[in-house]
């Protein structure tokens, strides 16, 4: 019995938001970790990737079969989406531009647009992290549409990411080729392929596929939801395909992603898995599905925004002065993360969807 409640996939973001969290504090541990698992440490970056996968799974689950086509609609579903990233990230942006020994008063419009996403000069100003969230809205601008192509036929949304992925690529390289382009906008090929939509995009079509399958009443898909053992799968097949990616890094500060058959794994396989332990979270009970289904994991989950935007950059470092822990205060970033949850994101979010009706 598939369930329509989905409160293992929120609690489950508390473990991709400390998957990163690990992999940015890795330099601390290096000395102490074996160097096997060293390898897969320095590829806990998947932690995005299973952000990404949820996303398209949850935003096409949601509004996929909604007619967004008119301006009213469309601009009531991206209010809604701009609420749940933008309110937060302003204001620990605005708390780091007025900080006189960070930002400096240094106001910049491309960060509070997320456009300095698109550059490679410039996708790690301010927030660092942030560069994600100009992925993650980038998805949810172009969401109707690629449910409106994967409506009409599934080979439409296939080619139009390809035409997307080489667009953005031949755009950059004219630019590279007309005057250099120094902000590296969609330059060079191994920025788009790790840091924008249209070369992370087959995370979030993997997670539209599973919002596909979801919904499908056709007996086709009968036998992907009875097979077992979906959980436990693919929650070994994305730690095994991680470890595998790491057997190419050429050093231990690099990632296995740097080589392309390291990337082709990252971008194909691993999505596959992760899709896989999201149908077992959703139709399975297992012990993992009760524990990331339990209270204290939905709180982490729902709190897993606010975690990722301060466990590295301006409020972890400034926390740092003041005070830091052996876990490299892992545990204090995700009470504070509770905190800023309950007191600000939550009822700004919750406010502006009842003013949006």
């Amino acid at each position: 019995m598939i369930t329509k409640r989905f409160d293992a996939l929120t609690g489950v973001r508390a473990l991709a938001a400390s998957l990163v969290f690990v992999y940015h504090n890795r330099k601390y541990w290096r000395a102490q970790l074996h160097p096997e698992f060293l390898r897969l440490v320095n590829e806990l970056h998947i932690g995005v990737s299973f952000f990404f996968v949820l996303s398209g799974f949850l935003l096409a689950y949601n509004y996929g079969s909604k007619n967004l086509n008119t301006a009213s609609s469309f601009g009531k579903y991206i209010a809604t989406r701009a609420a749940r990233i933008f309110p937060l990230y302003w204001l620990i942006l605005t708390a780091y531009y007025l900080d006189s020994k960070f930002g400096k008063m240094d106001f910049s419009f491309l960060t509070y647009s997320l456009l300095h996403g698109f550059s490679n000069a410039l996708n790690l100003k301010g927030i660092a992290q942030a560069w994600s969230l100009s992925v993650e809205f980038t998805f949810y601008l172009l969401l109707p549409f690629l449910c409106v192509l994967e409506r009409q036929r599934f080979r439409n949304l296939l080619l139009f990411l390809v035409f997307l992925f080489l667009f953005s690529w031949g755009m950059g390289e004219l630019w590279h080729f007309a005057n250099g382009n120094p902000k590296g906008y969609f330059y060079p090929l191994k920025f788009i392929l790790g840091s924008t939509f249209p070369g992370r995009s087959t995370e979030f079509l993997a997670g539209m596929i599973l919002a596909k399958i979801l919904k499908e009443t056709s007996p086709r898909f009968e036998k992907f939801w009875t097979f077992k053992y979906k959980t436990v799968l693919g929650f070994l097949g994305i730690f095994s395909v991680a470890y595998i990616i790491g057997l190419f890094q050429p050093d231990i500060f690099h990632h296995g992603t740097d080589h392309s058959f390291g990337w082709f794994l990252h971008a194909f396989v691993l999505p596959v898995f992760m899709v896989l332990a999201l149908a077992g979270l959703i139709s399975e009970t297992t012990w993992i599905q009760r524990f990331f289904a339990s209270k204290i994991l939905i709180l982490l989950g729902n709190a897993s925004f606010t975690f990722y935007l301060i466990h590295i950059s301006y409020v972890n470092i400034r926390l740092k002065w003041m005070y830091l822990a052996p876990d490299r205060n892992f545990v204090l970033l995700w009470m504070i993360s509770i905190l800023l949850y309950l007191t600000f994101e939550k009822p700004i979010y919750t406010a502006i969807r009842k003013l949006l009706g």
